[in-house]
């Protein structure tokens, strides 16, 4: 879709790690017009590769700016609000899905964004391959893929083996949020999450807490709601 050096590669780690079970699926289909031509002019600036072949140097590619990693942000539209709400901190966006990628970079652009870079690839290689312990302020995971079905289960992103590599790259105080608006998941995430000896749940009941103001609501999250879904925020400081 994109030539060499334009644009986000379609695999980008390749086979140079492990094949393994993973919690997304790669979609690069329905690009707009504006999200291509986006892409191809923002993609060489503020775009970047999770190839695994190098450490990110956080402080240079964010003016030294504490840098917060959220891990799927569909098209962008709320990874926007928070990067405007919130300038002094940079957000490390990373995400498989095309349309989104070039979303994103668009209202970077049209919001005068510098806050902002888009990783494509596997959350997983860029968490152990490419960003130095205890070096990340935050971590977000909103609404990631419920894979509902029980045999499915194995593909969900919060599990114990991903919280035990995150929370090394978290620095101390570092905050870990997740958003989902499916209860069972909701419920195996409290598990998860409360089971890491250096995370500690600051929901005054030990369970979920309300959306913090600065969590903005999504279109996604709207249509859920009008549904009757309950949408969960559960909220923990990393205390090592």
């Amino acid at each position: 879709m994109f030539a060499a050096g334009t644009g986000p590669a379609a695999d980008p780690a390749g086979d140079r790690h492990e094949r393994r079970i993973r919690s997304f699926q790669p979609r690069r289909s329905r690009v707009t017009t504006a999200q291509r031509e986006a892409l191809l002019r923002l993609w060489p600036q503020w775009g970047l590769e999770v190839d695994g072949e190098s450490v990110l140097d956080l402080p240079a590619l964010f003016a030294g700016r504490p840098v917060v990693l959220e891990i799927g942000f569909g098209m962008g539209e709320a990874t926007a609000a928070m990067a405007a709400a919130d300038p002094d901190t940079g957000i490390l966006a990373v995400d498989v899905h095309t349309p989104g990628q070039g979303n994103l970079l668009r209202l970077a652009e049209e919001r005068g964004l510098t806050n902002v870079r888009v990783a494509n690839g596997d959350a997983i290689i860029l968490l152990r391959e490419m960003l130095p312990p205890a070096s990340l302020a935050g971590l977000r995971v909103y609404f990631p893929d419920p894979w509902p079905k029980k045999r499915h289960h194995k593909r969900r992103i919060i599990q114990r083996d991903f919280i035990d590599l995150a929370v090394t790259r978290l620095a101390p105080g570092a905050l870990l949020h997740c958003a989902t608006d499916w209860e069972p998941y909701a419920d195996a995430m409290l598990e998860t999450l409360t089971a890491s000896p250096t995370l500690t749940n600051l929901s005054p009941t030990a369970t979920f807490t309300p959306r913090p103001e600065t969590r903005p609501l999504t279109r996604f999250e709207s249509q859920g709601l009008s549904k009757g879904h309950a949408v969960k925020d559960l909220l923990f400081r990393h205390e090592p």
